[in-house]
């Protein structure tokens, strides 16, 4: 009996020392577990980006429209087809920058942006209808877009603050309402707005053709001044490119369709000016 013990002994120190060591190494693989837990980033973001921002809906321009000439149906399907890529593209946009911006990110990067490019796309479609048939008009009550579903409120303030705005926040105030008096110093941080001067390349102006000469180069004033106090309006929303995106890029959109029309004024009972397309172009000066 007395040489059994040692070896009941030995044996019981081993089964302790290799349950110990099982217990050792399932601390360890849990402990290396929970450490990994954290590691599964694309949970957060999933989560956020599973989250439907809504859909951006607009009104059917194809129902609207008259009978189409056959001269002028390539280009009209053309414009109908481009509608739709519009609507596609700022759905894209609309998921891609979930979390971007302030209240007004939606209307002002989103929405904003593609009004002006359905109504510049609508006024074609009119246009080439209009070359051998009756004009449509009212067309451009079609181009405003609407956010539905998830993102109902993305585009309107609520109250509160908006993300990134050190401004004090009032309830139900707009983000450019929220400012403190800050206004002067972000026009100041934001820079300016110039475009190319339109009346000093413009030949002679026929005497039938002034007065509509005349309502567009005001018109390019004062998109001129809208892009300004949205460059204020939108300070701190968006991401590098927001400026060019959804300011630089939407004005000279507007600005081709305004020097269109001035040259087309003038073509009419003048020889057309062309090349005014390289006006369009307008550039952030700080």
């Amino acid at each position: 009996m007395s040489r059994a013990l040692p070896k009941y002994n030995k044996r019981r120190v081993a089964v302790i020392g290799g349950a110990a060591a099982v217990a050792l190494s399932g601390a360890v693989i849990a402990g290396s577990a929970l450490a990994g837990t954290p590691a599964k980033s694309g949970s957060a973001t999933n989560a956020r980006t599973l989250a439907s921002p809504g859909t951006i809906t607009c009104p059917d321009v194809a129902s609207k429209l008259p009978a189409i000439p056959a001269s002028a149906k390539a280009e009209v399907d053309r414009n109908l087809a481009l509608l739709q890529t519009q609507i596609q593209e700022a759905n894209k946009r609309l998921v891609d920058t979930v979390g971007q911006g302030g209240p007004n990110f939606v209307n002002n990067a989103i929405l904003g942006p593609l009004k002006d490019k359905r109504v510049a796309t609508v006024n074609r479609i009119a246009t080439a209808i209009g070359r051998t048939a009756a004009k449509p008009t009212g067309l451009d009550a079609l181009a405003p877009c609407t956010l539905n579903a998830g993102g109902a409120n993305a585009g309107t303030n609520t109250g509160g603050a908006a993300a990134g705005n050190n401004a004090t926040a009032t309830p139900g105030a707009t983000g450019a309402q929220q400012s403190t008096g800050g206004t002067n110093n972000a026009n100041a941080a934001v820079g300016t707005i110039s475009c190319p001067d339109v009346a000093s390349k413009l030949p002679a102006i026929p005497a039938s053709a002034k007065a509509e000469v005349d309502r567009n180069l005001a018109l390019l004033q004062t998109q001129i001044q809208e892009a300004n106090k949205r460059l204020v309006d939108t300070v701190g929303q968006g991401g590098p490119n927001f400026v060019n995106n959804a300011i630089l890029g939407p004005l000279q959109g507007k600005r081709v369709s305004t020097i269109d029309r001035i040259a087309i004024a003038i073509g009419r009972t003048s020889a057309k000016p062309t090349g005014l397309d390289s006006l369009a172009a307008c550039t952030l000066t700080k």
